[in-house]
């Protein structure tokens, strides 16, 4: 692909091509498997485990570190992948065999100080003074400043040359083009934020409203570039609001302040467009499925079944259309893959399989692979992925 900046047009007919080709995951995401189950990439943060696969791909003397981009495709194309919304040939980078690396140090990952905009971040009245003084004002300077045309272009160069850079082969779904309202625990910590969370309700809903109106905002553009553009109609939410235990706010106090603002800021594209859109649930999502159905959400990724994640009575629900959902559900990357054996692996890929029922299914990792995982379970995952990317059960 040259340098030169794609038309209208040009954005349009490659995905009016790309859907046209493929046949099995369009099906899916419309709500039907057709042969078989598509196979979602899967994001693998082992560096060894990268380089085996790219090599059994075909690659000569792979080395991630060298050249991340190019080994990660390679990877992709061995798993077999038929979608990918996240685009990240970078993220192992961040982590080595033994974890985390010392650079990357975050708010919620063991940084010693919160600095934020040059104001430390000590406790829960700081966070209050943040929002008040920077954040709250930034919110309303980029309502003020919102281009729609620009962010609708913005979305459709973005896919467009995500969509090059993973091939052809792979479809690339949507992931951060439709927005909603989160929580500040990445940029504050968990502990300030959650406890200014808990004292200062009032500032959190004043936090979710302006959020929600910049991401309607960003929303009547994504409206416009599905349309215009004819991406696939599959988008992924994604932000973590639970732990293994429950939500990480009450939620009583969700469906009080944050609900109501999500419902609101995706009015415009549940209304504009034909878009799927499928919530990530990490933890024990089970209280907040039904509201998230309520405001419109068609289908779930991820899944933490060892949380008490009850997925077999998830796929017996429907969406507030009347019709069943999606879900893209794979090998358990917190038990199943690091702690189990082959048979394991096969035998929850099969179950996946036994109880979706009529509920549009694709498989892959309930999330990314972080290093520590056997190459025969490795082997195992991609031995059964592609086994039901052709078989029914």
């Amino acid at each position: 692909m040259n340098n030169r900046e794609p038309s209208d047009r040009e954005i349009r007919e490659l995905f009016e091509s790309q859907n046209a080709r493929h046949t099995e995951m369009t099906a899916a995401i419309a709500g039907e498997n057709l042969r078989g189950y598509p196979i979602a990439g899967i994001n693998i943060m082992d560096h060894a485990q990268l380089n085996r696969l790219a090599a059994r791909n075909g690659m000569k003397d792979p080395d991630y570190v060298r050249d991340p981009i190019a080994v990660y495709t390679r990877v992709q194309h061995e798993i077999g992948a038929d979608m990918l919304d996240q685009w990240i040939p970078d993220n192992p980078l961040t982590m080595s065999e033994h974890g985390l690396t010392g650079e990357t140090r975050t708010a919620t990952t063991g940084i010693e100080t919160i600095v934020v905009d040059g104001m430390t971040i000590r406790e829960p009245e700081d966070v209050v003074a943040h929002l008040e003084t920077v954040e709250f004002p930034r919110l309303e300077k980029q309502l003020a400043d919102f281009d729609k045309e620009k962010r609708v272009r913005e979305i459709g160069l973005t896919e467009y040359r995500l969509q090059h850079e993973m091939g052809l082969d792979i479809l690339k779904t949507g992931y951060d083009i439709v927005r909603f309202p989160i929580l500040g625990y990445y940029t504050y910590g968990y502990v300030n934020y959650l406890c200014a969370y808990a004292l200062y309700e009032d500032v959190m809903e004043r936090h979710f409203k302006l959020q929600a109106e910049l991401c309607r905002k960003n929303n009547e553009a994504a409206a416009e570039a599905y349309n215009r553009y004819s991406l696939p109609l599959l988008c992924r939410l994604d932000f973590d609001m639970t732990d293994s235990r429950s939500t990480l706010v009450n939620i009583r106090s969700l469906n009080r302040i944050w609900y109501p603002q999500l419902d609101y800021c995706l009015q415009p594209v549940l209304n504009g467009c034909d878009v799927r859109l499928i919530w990530h649930c990490d933890g024990a999502i089970s209280s907040m499925v039904p509201g998230l159905i309520d405001v419109g959400i068609r289908g779930f990724q991820g899944f933490q079944y060892e949380d008490g994640v009850d997925f077999a009575g998830m796929c017996k629900l429907r969406g507030n259309d009347g019709r069943p959902l999606f879900m893209l559900a794979g090998a358990s990357v917190t038990r199943t893959l690091p702690f189990k054996t082959p048979a394991d692996v096969r035998a929850e890929l099969d179950w996946l399989v036994d109880v979706h029922g009529d509920t549009a299914l694709v498989l892959g990792c309930s999330s990314s692979m972080a290093p520590g995982v056997s190459s025969e379970n490795v082997d195992a995952l991609l031995a059964g992925l592609k086994y039901y990317q052709t078989h029914r059960k």
